[in-house]
């Protein structure tokens, strides 16, 4: 039976630090793949916990890959090809998506992942651009060093390790006008001449980035647990570009042991590196978020990306990347002359904004409207008399889901008569860049933007399509 002492959790709630004890003995081999674990009921009773602390626990653990379950048979431990790791309390170590598109549309928008209206807390942000405009005036006419102010350096630092399990030095992030600069960046700090693979399916920006960088780039497909580790080898790729925490757009959760098979794959070569797109971590709605994985890499070999545009509004362009030693000081000597390309006045108001708690607050909010946009659209979904003709998939992949759909209708065609019918829709199909192998028949729901009250339009709609 696990044992284990609750005396010196720190501030972790309890079923926290049970999830931190069991990968600790997963990952020292304490508890063997495939071993089965105590039943929820046994474990809380030995421990003097609620069962659903335990609950939480284990779905926690189920959906990051270090567990499995069995329908009526209980919880067993996966199989991860990893290193015993000192896994002890960390202690902190330094002080969309979908496509954007500028046309305009007037009817029902179910294919853009915009932020939601109204959503923006103008008035703190109004509080604190006065205040930074009254405190820090002379500093908002000095310029900034090219990887960004370091007081927005360190609450970002601060925020990814009190949120994300992250360290992270300030001195290793870089600040930037958007996640599409960061990218021009990294080709130019790894080089035009390295070899860089893409999801299949993914998001379609991305791909044209490397196009208009003129590098080489190949497209790896995706199986259920995210980048098959075969083809990535036989690609003879240099870099990898993946979203692990939430592939868009499938939405699927790449798990701790293909997380391991590809930190494997990276230390293979000097020269290969993997670039994590952590665009929406903050809105994952079913337990706590899942680790990213540089958190896990102890090797140097991720290069972390994310942005507020997701969290925030989409007109806040402002991202930032987290790099290894090594290549931040190769940043340093080659691409250092670079200006910042955030103002002063933004990135100082963004950090008081993170500092004084504000960010945390908004993204709760944000959270708890975004679970209930989800629920109440899903329940309309459910209610419609054609509802038999739909199936729901990955209804916990934050700000979008996937519908498969019944209907002689090609995806050209569900999206032409969307049109028609006055509301915008995208399916799975046109996010492929092999075509031939594309999953047909799928439709993306992107709900983030969605008006409360055009739910019920929306879904009508919808259906009268299918």
């Amino acid at each position: 039976m696990l044992t284990y002492s609750f005396e010196n959790k720190g501030s972790d709630s309890l079923y926290e630090f049970l999830y931190k004890k069991i990968i600790e003995d997963i990952l020292a081999c304490r508890l063997a793949p495939d071993e089965k674990l105590p039943s929820k009921r046994a474990l809380a009773k030995h421990l003097s916990i609620s069962t659903v602390t335990v609950e939480n626990a284990y779905n926690q653990l189920v959906a990051e890959g270090y567990i499995y379950s069995k329908p009526k048979s209980g919880y067993y431990v996966c199989r991860i090809s990893s290193p015993v790791m000192n896994t002890g309390s960390l202690k902190p170590a330094y002080e969309s998506r979908s496509e954007d598109s500028e046309d305009a549309f007037c009817g029902v928008d179910l294919a853009m992942n915009s932020a939601a209206r109204d959503s923006f807390p103008f008035s703190v942000w109004t509080k604190l651009m006065r205040e930074v405009m009254a405190d820090k005036s002379e500093l908002l006419t000095v310029n900034s060093p090219s990887t960004g102010v370091r007081e927005l350096r360190c609450a970002i630092s601060d925020y990814l390790f009190q949120f994300r399990g992250m360290k992270a030095d300030p001195d290793c992030i870089v600040v930037g006008a958007g996640t599409e600069y960061l990218y021009s960046l990294i080709i130019q700090l790894l080089g035009r001449q390295k070899r860089y693979a893409l999801e299949d399916p993914g998001y379609r920006k991305i791909a044209q980035i490397y196009r208009a960088n003129n590098v080489s780039f190949h497209c790896i497909p995706v199986d259920k647990s995210g980048v098959e580790i075969s083809a990535l080898e036989n690609s003879r790729a240099d870099v990898l570009h993946i979203s692990p925490s939430h592939h868009f757009p499938t939405g699927i959760v790449t798990p701790v042991s293909r997380r391991y098979e590809l930190l494997s794959w990276a230390e293979k070569s000097p020269d290969r590196y993997i670039i994590e797109d952590d665009y929406d971590s903050e809105f994952r709605f079913s337990g706590r978020p899942i680790p990213s994985l540089q958190s896990i890499d102890h090797s140097g070999k991720v290069i972390y990306i994310n942005t507020f545009s997701k969290s925030l509004t989409s007109t806040i362009r402002i991202s930032y990347m987290v790099l290894p030693e090594e290549l931040m000081a190769l940043y340093k000597k080659e691409l250092s002359f670079y200006a910042c390309t955030v103002s002063n006045f933004e990135q100082y108001t963004l950090s008081a904004f993170i500092r004084q708690g504000y960010y945390e607050k908004h993204i709760n909010r944000m959270r708890n409207y975004y679970r209930n946009q989800r629920d109440t659209l899903m329940s309309e979904i459910k209610k419609h008399p054609l509802f038999g003709r739909v199936q729901i998939k990955e209804e916990d992949a934050g700000l979008h889901f996937l519908m498969k759909v019944d209907t002689p209708l090609s995806d050209r065609e569900l999206i032409e008569k969307g049109r028609q019918k006055g509301i915008r829709l995208t399916c799975l199909s046109e996010y492929y860049h092999k075509h031939s192998s594309a999953d047909r028949h799928t439709l993306i729901i992107n709900y983030s933007g969605l008006p409360r009250e055009d739910i019920k339009r929306a879904v009508g709609l919808l259906f009268e399509v299918i």
